[in-house]
């Protein structure tokens, strides 16, 4: 097998990586009632509570995708809405202290499990690498 995927082009490597990956840590969210969509929304929230236009834009879904995702999170006991102090118009939604929990562990099971990025033996470089490859212009 090694001799058949070293000679795959890169394209064809990231893309087989990323579906395997995604689909290891699959397990590990929908035990903790997570999608990978939630968990992009929780890591979006650590600043700070956002409207559900705001989130949606970081997250670079439509607001009626956000909608779902806020939901479903929020019947998890992820995050909270509420309204918004400064206009009692708009709902903010919030990380609550579970959400801010499970993305901790969603963050350790990340770097340090070994069925998932395991083995890359140096995980900081290897985000600085992917972040450099996506953010390229």
């Amino acid at each position: 097998m090694l001799a058949d995927v070293s000679s795959w082009p890169v394209g064809r490597l990231l893309s087989v990586a990323a579906r395997l990956v995604e689909r290891r840590f699959h397990d590990f969210l929908a035990a903790h009632q997570l999608s990978h969509a939630g968990l992009i929304a929780l890591h979006h929230l650590t600043p700070g509570p956002r409207t559900q236009r705001e989130l949606a834009a970081a997250c670079r879904v439509t607001d009626q995708t956000m909608s779902r995702t806020i939901e479903h999170l929020r019947r998890s006991g992820h995050v909270v809405k509420r309204a918004d102090p400064r206009d009692r118009r708009r709902m903010l939604v919030e990380l609550t202290s579970a959400g801010d929990a499970v993305l901790a562990m969603a963050r350790e099971k990340e770097r340090d499990s070994g069925d998932l990025l395991g083995a890359v033996e140096d995980y900081d470089r290897f985000r600085e690498e992917l972040i450099r490859l996506i953010t390229v212009t």
